[in-house]
Parts: structure tokens; C-alpha cells; sequence
């Protein structure tokens, strides 16, 4: 009858080697390293079929982006909407990457749901959209002023003090050139939420200048001498017509205020302008109409008359009464009549 010896490992701890010694034996090994190369290559031959699947559905949605964009681009410029065309026709075309970038991950990876994908990019979305929030408001904003068009790429406008011709709408950013040739770049949030002056929103634009005449001239002979004058001014349209008003009558003058149409280009109203102030100066000084400075009148004399505190015969002393002997100072007054005579009238 045989005797059977059975073997048994030595418990980890008690002889033998430890699991972490066998795990690093096996690293070490070059027949595991190999069989690990072996497993990969085999994955890759496993999915290789979905991975050219993929990237050709992805070839196909990068050229269905770029040939959206183009089209839109081409249909924005037929009806001159350039810089609606641009930023829309670039959003439309990552869009359409970026949903053929998921499909061609669902086709690689089978398991991947793209729902989820979605929510998580709805998660980041939120911390992106805190992150980068000026930059979306501002493109948000440019997008609203090209749909809605308050004003075109070549308009002249005023916002935020700044005066000049529109010379881009992008999306960050509206770009306008100063009539002195400087570039400013304003945000498209602060054009949108300013107050926005288009000074060629119309073909025509009215532009004024007040003369002053003097109180002898008359207002007729100076109406016609500046009409006249405007008559013959380049630039000035006949329709709507230019008219003078009397706008006041200030201490010094009669206001005359000068009304005329131009176009509304701003080189155009500029040099208009001057040539018509040339013009209608050199009008009245030939029509003998006076064009007075600025002039005060200081009055000195002794305002204590004997006529003050009586109702309907006091004056300021100045003019003198059209008819009569103007009133006398008090002070001969009192010296004439005595203090009693006085305190009687």
C-alpha cells in the first residue's frame, strides 16, 4: 500500500513568493509584455473596420460643413449681408464637425452613449459659459446687430463718444475707422446696449448755423442776401429747400438760424458747410447788414431819482423820455427843495 505525499503552497507571508513579487515577475517577463502587444494589436484588428468607418463618416461631415458654410456665405453676399454670412456660415460648419466628431465616436466606440456625452457637455457647458462669458455675450450681440442690421459695414456712426465709418462687424468686435484715420474696436455688447448715431441712415442730412444781424437791419434784406447766397453754394440741395428763420432775439443781435440740406456723407456736410458760411458772409457785408459782436452796456448814473417808488413814473435811467425833462437825482432834489419837499413827493 503506497503512501501518498500531498504538497501544498506555502501560505503568502510563510515561504514562497508574494503576489507582489509575482505580479512585478510577471511585468518583467518579456512573454507577458509580448502577449500584452498581442492583445492590442488584436483590439486595433477588432476595431479597425469602425475606426475607417468612422473617419470616413467624419471626411464626409467636415466636407458637408465646409460646403454648408460656403453656400451660406454665397447666399449672404447675393444680398449683401458679407459679415452676416461670415459668422453664421463658420458657426453652421463647426457645428456640423462637431456632431460628425460623435458619430464617429459612437461608431468606434459602441458602448459610448451619446446621450451621455451630451448631458457631460451640457455640464462643462455651464462652467465654459461662466468662463468665457464676455466672449459669448459679445459674439450673441454681433450676431443680433447682423440679423437685425441697425446699421451696414460703411455707415457713419457715434457710439460711446467714438465717431467714424463702420469698417467691420465680426464676432467679437465692431470695427470703425475715425474721419483721422485711427481704428476703434468696441465690443459688440456696448454697441448693442448704447445708444447708436447712424448720420448716414438716410441719403440726405439737414444741417443749421446761426447769424447774428444787428437791431437796425433789416431782417429781410439779410433773409435774401443769405438765401441768395446759399443759392449758389455747391452741394446745397434745392429740395428739400434751405430757408432763415428768427430763431431770437438775444442782447447783442437778432438771431437768424440757417437751415440747408447736404448729403449725408460727413466730407460732404464738412465742406459744404464751409464754403456756405463764406458765402453768406461775404452776402452781408455787400447788402451793408452788420454783423455785431458781443457788446454789454454798463450804465452810470445816480439810480436814487425823485421819481423812484412811484408806481408807473420810475425808471432805470436809461433812455430818456421821448418828450419832457428826464428826472432829476435826488441828491438836487433835496439840495433845491429840502429834505421835507422830498419826503412829501
Amino acid at each position: 500500500m503506497g503512501i501518498a505525499f500531498a504538497q501544498t503552497a506555502a501560505p503568502s507571508g510563510q515561504g514562497g513568493n508574494p503576489p507582489e513579487s509575482v505580479d512585478a515577475a510577471m511585468k518583467l517577463d518579456p512573454a507577458f509584455a509580448l502577449g500584452k502587444v498581442e492583445s492590442w494589436v488584436i483590439g486595433f484588428q477588432k476595431l479597425l473596420p469602425n475606426i475607417v468607418v468612422a473617419l470616413v463618416v467624419f471626411a464626409i461631415f467636415c466636407f458637408f460643413g465646409w460646403l454648408v458654410g460656403r453656400l451660406f456665405v454665397r447666399w449672404a453676399k447675393r444680398r449683401s449681408r458679407d459679415n452676416l454670412g461670415e459668422v453664421l456660415g463658420s458657426f453652421l460648419k463647426w457645428a456640423i464637425i462637431v456632431f460628425g466628431v460623435l458619430i464617429a465616436l459612437t461608431i468606434v466606440i459602441p458602448s459610448l452613449n451619446p446621450a451621455d456625452l451630451l448631458a457631460g457637455l451640457g455640464v462643462g457647458s455651464v462652467a465654459i459659459g461662466f468662463a468665457f462669458k464676455d466672449i459669448l455675450q459679445n459674439w450673441l450681440a454681433g450676431l443680433l446687430l447682423l440679423l437685425r442690421q441697425p446699421f451696414h459695414v460703411g455707415d457713419q456712426i457715434i457710439v460711446n463718444g467714438y465717431e467714424g465709418t463702420v469698417e467691420w462687424i465680426e464676432t467679437r468686435a465692431t470695427i470703425i475707422t475715425t474721419y483721422d484715420k485711427r481704428r476703434v474696436i468696441i465690443p459688440n455688447s456696448d454697441v448693442y446696449s448704447s445708444a447708436v448715431t447712424v448720420n448716414t441712415a438716410h441719403e440726405l442730412r439737414r444741417s443749421q448755423y446761426d447769424v447774428g444781424i444787428g437791431y437796425g437791419d433789416r431782417i429781410d434784406v439779410a433773409r435774401d442776401a443769405i438765401l441768395a447766397a446759399l443759392a449758389e453754394t455747391p452741394g446745397v440741395e434745392k429740395e428739400p429747400n434751405y430757408e432763415v428763420l428768427v430763431w431770437d432775439l438775444a442782447a447783442s443781435w437778432v438771431t437768424l438760424r440757417v437751415r440747408w440740406w447736404t448729403n449725408s456723407v460727413r466730407t460732404d456736410v464738412v465742406h459744404t458747410q464751409a464754403e456756405a458760411l463764406e458765402r453768406i458772409k461775404a452776402a452781408l457785408e455787400a447788402a451793408g447788414v452788420d454783423m455785431p459782436f458781443e457788446t454789454q452796456v454798463l450804465l452810470f448814473h445816480d439810480q436814487s431819482e425823485e421819481t423812484d417808488g412811484r408806481r408807473g413814473k420810475q425808471r432805470e435811467g436809461w433812455p430818456k423820455p421821448a418828450s419832457g425833462e428826464p428826472p432829476r437825482p435826488a441828491r438836487l432834489v433835496r439840495s433845491d427843495t429840502g429834505d421835507g419837499e422830498r419826503a412829501k413827493n
